[in-house]
């Protein structure tokens, strides 16, 4: 199955804030925007997948046309707990040193470790994949792009934690990533 993975664009929040999970609003004309730029590089007809979150809702439904997108909780952004919102100079030192130290396991903010994130996304990648799509879109965030991308290369929940804490991301919003048919899905 070939995979068009869409990060949601820029949402309305100021620099320097941790966020994950939180409900954040994009302006409409920055959504209708993104859905232009995508529009003409995405197949007509494709089922559409997103995140929950509304900044990824909006985006999805806007693309999907008449069809309406199927939201999954599987893939929402990574839940950093109580840093949700917080400046990330205000976060103690020893917390990000203790994250720093184990960023597979260790659950920022007393949220959900990375770990915990690729079962959950690598459980909805098997979901999509029993469905036997051709293609199917998914407007979601950075964090779970990364991971998905990794799951489709066949890696473990696992080998797709330690992957994805071994670099920043640099997936820029309203970004479209192609993913070919995998080997898996022969």
């Amino acid at each position: 199955m070939r995979l068009y993975l869409v990060r949601h664009p820029q949402p309305l929040v100021g620099p320097g804030l941790c966020y994950g999970r939180t409900e954040l609003l994009v302006a409409p004309e920055e959504t209708a925007r993104v859905c232009a730029a995508l529009s003409v590089c995405l197949p007509s007809g494709t089922p559409v997948f997103s995140s929950p979150s509304r900044r990824c809702v909006d985006l999805a439904t806007a693309l999907g046309g008449a069809a309406v997108p199927t939201c999954d909780a599987r893939l929402a952004e990574l839940d950093f707990g109580s840093w949700e919102m917080q400046p990330w100079d205000r976060i103690a030192r020893a917390d990000i040193d203790a994250w720093a130290g184990d960023t597979v396991h260790y659950r920022p903010g007393g949220g959900e470790s990375v770990l915990q994130m690729a079962k959950r996304v690598t459980a909805f990648h098997a979901d999509l994949t029993a469905m036997a799509h051709r293609c199917a879109i998914i407007v979601c965030h950075a964090g779970t792009i990364r991971l998905l991308a990794q799951c489709h290369l066949g890696m473990t929940p696992l080998q797709m934690a330690c992957c994805a804490a071994e670099r920043p991301h640099q997936i820029g919003y309203g970004e479209l990533i192609i993913l070919p048919t995998s080997a898996n899905d022969v």
